[in-house]
């Protein structure tokens, strides 16, 4: 069984020799050929530019033994796709050109031409196919129609997430047609991108801990099913709702066949709770690899541990990883679950 068969089996929760593993999106942003790139290059050329997304891809794997890829790419590329560009603002954090707060901003946006504007990503999935060829597996994403609304309602990152909240609870016939043209959107852009060549896709629920639990279904839990219903058997999906582990029910329903799991929780007692055709992705706490590799070790060997002899599990991060991570204690993590039960 080589990496990518590992990996695909993990997510249909069937048996294999150990874990695979991968991190999280942006896996490469802790590597100075990461930060050299940055220094020539701005995040929007390195997202649109298939040959430069192909280099900051496939970084991590010229150094780490891992099973799968993850395409180096935005959440945010679906917005702009619509007609709501976004940038960085100088001292951090996301910035739209502008907020949505009207029928007549929603109603200017358009699905019609998502397929040709992110055109670049599928020519990047492409190359880096070619690059892995059948040895690892190649992981496409996007971000989940509510956390996506959060930055285009908000009109940037936001730290109470009130206009999106607002619009939800007290305009939802507003709140409905967005969320309707966001999933749309998902649904053309995810296509395209297992045309191209990813042999799974996540969802990235960033901010559904923000929501409570009966908003968490129609605002979040709602859209994503759609979008895994539209996907069918292409290619499994993984849903990662950061927060959200307590809520399994409504998880399980988008019908994901992987739930990423942050680091609150034990990840035996959440796969136990589990139909058994759900697998779990995760959960090292991130800040872990800020510290030693001992310490790394330690803490990916007590999941390990925690996990044996269960069924569907794939190593990961809890959440993304950070600048801040160290390149020794990634080789320390990697080692530790790449040699387990060895």
């Amino acid at each position: 069984m080589n990496r990518r068969q590992r990996f695909l089996a993990a997510c249909k929760s069937q048996p294999v020799d150990r874990p695979p593993i991968w991190v999280m999106r942006q896996a490469g942003r802790h590597l100075p050929e990461y930060r050299a790139l940055k220094e020539k290059y701005s995040f929007h050329e390195l997202v649109q530019t298939p040959e430069l997304a192909l280099e900051v891809t496939t970084q991590p794997l010229r150094r780490y033994n891992m099973d799968a890829a993850i395409l180096f790419s935005d959440i945010l590329v679906i917005p702009e796709a619509l007609g709501q560009p976004y940038h960085f603002r100088e001292h951090g954090g996301i910035e739209m050109e502008y907020a949505l707060s009207s029928r007549a901003d929603i109603e200017r946006l358009s699905v019609d031409a998502v397929e040709e504007k992110l055109a670049y990503v599928p020519a990047a999935i492409k190359l880096i196919r070619q690059e892995l060829g059948q040895e690892r597996a190649l992981i496409g994403f996007g971000g989940s129609p509510w956390t996506l609304a959060t930055y285009m309602i908000e009109g940037g990152s936001s730290k109470t997430y009130a206009r999106a909240k607002q619009m939800f609870y007290a305009e939802p016939e507003l709140f409905e047609a967005l969320m309707e043209k966001i999933t749309a959107g998902l649904i053309r852009y995810f296509e395209t991108q297992i045309d191209a060549g990813v042999d799974a896709l996540q969802i990235f629920d960033s901010w559904g801990g923000v929501l409570s639990p009966d908003a968490f279904e129609q605002a979040s839990t709602k859209w994503m099913g759609r979008i895994v219903e539209a996907i069918g058997d292409r290619v499994p999906t993984i849903v990662f709702s950061k927060g959200m582990h307590h809520l399994l029910d409504p998880l399980v329903a988008t019908g994901a066949d992987v739930l990423g799991v942050d680091w609150t929780a034990r990840l035996s007692q959440v796969r136990r709770a589990l139909p058994d055709n759900v697998a779990v992705q995760g959960n090292l706490d991130p800040i872990i690899l800020n510290t030693t590799p001992e310490i790394v070790r330690q803490e990916a060997t007590r999941i390990l541990d925690d996990m044996r002899g269960i069924d569907g599990h794939i190593f990961n991060l809890g959440h993304g990883i950070t600048p801040q991570a160290r390149i020794e204690c990634m080789e320390a993590l990697v080692d530790t679950v790449t040699s387990y039960g060895q």
